[in-house]
């Protein structure tokens, strides 16, 4: 037997993504290298406490646990490999390598245990599934369950996003939660925002809308803490795209908005946008955790130690420095009623749509951001139930379509203008132009206005039913024939239009 054994076509996988490498066993260590990325694992000889050979996926595989707590896989070894690594690390490492056959029962009831870095599922003293911890992002809890969230690789097709484990009451000693125990026992190991030292400041029980409840936002230098009753969330400022500071229709409430990504998750609810609701008559006082030379040097003049005003103000200027991003406000629009929003619903909910300089925004459930850029063309609809509304569509250059319904005729005008003068491409224009020209304005024929009407369908269909019945029905009296009617209902209609 040589002094060294290699191994090509060697896999190893990262977040669900398997890396192709190399892999060589000397008498001085294991080393690891991947072709993609070039990192190396160097594993001392002396350090190599156990090995095991199983039967994964990809072939066989070799699980390696060293004296320090740390675990390494490897996966793509053939079954005719066992016994030359069984002999070269029973002469080289005095270590055996032992066989492990991995359970296959599919039950979904057994033991969570977990040995240094790795939580294991187990049936029959059998391993069905390991979890890296230092994989997971984040740990909540419920009643009686425990859901891990898990980094996400980008070159991975496939990704594993969260495991929910259900914990039964009283499996450890008394007075002792078991599903904080198995929380504390997986954060002790897991990759998760850990809140060290002391916030920055705090705003205490604000009303958030999305996730809905009221919350304690800590504010950290590189993270937001969401602290609520029954929900906890850390949220990096990294993940954090835009800020929107929007009022109301009512002039008495402000909307506070962050956009997210990657969203923060409910069970399996996700959310976009963080969505706050201030009074804007609720006035504040607020003091950094710092020294005013510190806030200074960090914030160079966006913030100052002491502060004081309405809160939704202290808020967003607080973000604003944190997250090194601009408030988005609303542009220059102006509806009917003076407000800059349009009432408005959609999927069933009534909202405000916010016409933006670059795009339009619903508040807010659920929340909706279309950019300008993103939209093909959007599409003026008349109303579903009533000739008092219409509808406005947008589909987006991704095939997606949006609608926003029930919106008052008197607000027609308003936002044809915006839309028009945000050169947004109108699916219908001459027919909306003319519309909005003249309410009384007949159909034209041009090829813009063919939209399908179910209305006017019903009625031309109703119309050659009555003619039929005329012709075959000689021996009915004929009903006299007043005009005037037929007109004042017909410019009736199209007014109504």
């Amino acid at each position: 037997m040589g002094d060294t054994l290699e191994f090509n076509g060697i896999h190893q996988e990262v977040k669900g993504f398997w890396n192709d490498g190399c892999l060589r066993f000397s008498k001085q260590n294991i080393a690891y290298k991947n072709s993609k990325t070039g990192k190396l694992d160097n594993i001392p000889a002396g350090e190599l406490s156990v090995a095991q050979w199983r039967h994964v996926c990809l072939g066989h595989g070799i699980k390696l646990s060293t004296s320090t707590g740390h675990v390494y896989k490897y996966d793509g070894f053939r079954d005719t490999d066992l016994e030359r690594i069984s002999d070269f690390f029973k002469a080289n490492y005095k270590v055996e390598l032992t066989e492990k056959d991995m359970c296959v029962k599919g039950w979904n009831w057994g033991t969570a245990n977990q040995s240094g870095p790795m939580l294991s599922f187990d049936i029959d003293d059998n391993t069905v599934f390991e979890i890296p911890l230092s994989n997971v992002s984040q740990c909540t809890t419920g009643k009686n369950e425990v859901n891990l969230e898990f980094h996400q690789n980008d070159d991975a097709e496939v990704s594993l996003m969260e495991v929910r484990f259900y914990v039964p009451p009283g499996q450890v000693d008394e007075g002792q939660d078991p599903v904080e125990v198995f929380a504390k026992s997986v954060l002790s190991k897991a990759d998760v925002i850990q809140a060290t030292g002391d916030s920055l400041c705090i705003f205490k029980e604000l009303q958030c809308l999305t996730p809905r409840g009221r919350y304690d936002i800590l504010i950290y230098p590189t993270f937001l803490h969401l602290h609520g009753k029954t929900f906890d969330f850390k949220i990096l400022y990294t993940t954090m795209l835009r800020l929107f500071l929007l009022p109301h229709k009512d002039q008495r409430h402000m909307f506070f908005v962050i956009s997210l990504d990657p969203p923060i998750k409910v069970g399996q609810t996700r959310y976009q946008f963080l969505t706050l609701l201030f009074s804007k008559e609720e006035d504040n006082s607020l003091t950094l955790n710092m020294s005013e030379e510190d806030v200074q040097r960090r914030f160079e003049g966006k913030l100052s130690k002491n502060m004081s005003g309405p809160l939704y103000e202290l808020v967003s200027k607080v973000m604003k420095a944190l997250v090194n991003s601009k408030i988005t406000l609303p542009g220059n629009f102006n509806g009917h009623s003076g407000a800059q929003c349009i009432t408005c619903s959609y999927k069933g909910s009534s909202g405000l749509l916010y016409p933006l300089e670059r795009g339009f925004i619903y508040m807010y459930r659920p929340p909706v951001h279309l950019r300008f850029d993103e939209i093909s063309f959007v599409n003026f609809a008349r109303g579903t139930t009533t000739t008092r509304f219409f509808d406005f569509e947008v589909e987006t250059k991704q095939g997606n379509e949006y609608t926003f319904s029930s919106i008052e005729k008197e607000e027609y005008g308003k936002l044809f203008d915006f839309v028009n003068g945000k050169k947004l491409n109108i699916k219908n224009r001459g027919f909306k132009e003319s519309m909005k020209g003249n309410n009384d304005t007949r159909y034209s024929d041009s090829d813009d206005d063919h939209q399908h009407d179910a209305y006017l369908e019903r009625m031309k269909d109703e119309g050659k039913i009555r003619e039929e019945g005329n012709d075959e029905t000689e021996d009915e009296v004929d009903e006299p024939y007043h005009p005037e009617e037929e007109d004042a209902i017909e410019d009736a209609l199209d007014a109504a239009f």
